[in-house]
């Protein structure tokens, strides 16, 4: 069973950056959709942004629209999240999960992805 493992997160103030990376332990990146999802204390997990497929298909919340870029480093089997002009409002535990070859639900509920990491806190503010 793949683990995927997040890191990164950390305390910012508004308008800084952060790159979050999440670890698949070998997972050939070009067969899965890796998603971030988000969850902030008494809201529900939301999808944040997914990679996929051999041309690398990107998708993002429209929050986080502008602001936010994920890439993948396939020789390192691992998938980034840059997070910049961050907000307050960013303020969460980021997740990432796998889902294969496509990031189907990822604006839903999630459902069909899995292995998800233990999670990063992020803090935004001053």
């Amino acid at each position: 069973q793949v683990q995927l493992v997040e890191s990164g997160g950390g305390l910012v103030q508004p308008g800084g950056s952060l790159r979050l990376s999440c670890a698949t332990s070998g997972l050939p990146l070009d067969y899965y959709g890796i998603g971030w999802f988000r969850q902030a204390p008494g809201k529900e997990r939301e999808g944040v942004s997914c990679i996929r497929g051999s041309e690398g298909s990107t998708y993002y919340a429209d929050s986080v629209k502008g602001r936010f870029t994920i890439s993948r480093d396939n020789t390192k089997n691992t998938v980034y999240l840059q997070m910049n002009s961050l907000r307050p409002e960013d303020t969460a535990i980021y997740y990432c999960a796998k889902r294969y070859l496509s990031c189907v639900n990822l604006f839903t509920n999630g459902a069909g992805f899995d292995s998800w990491g233990q999670g990063t806190q992020v803090t935004v503010s001053s």
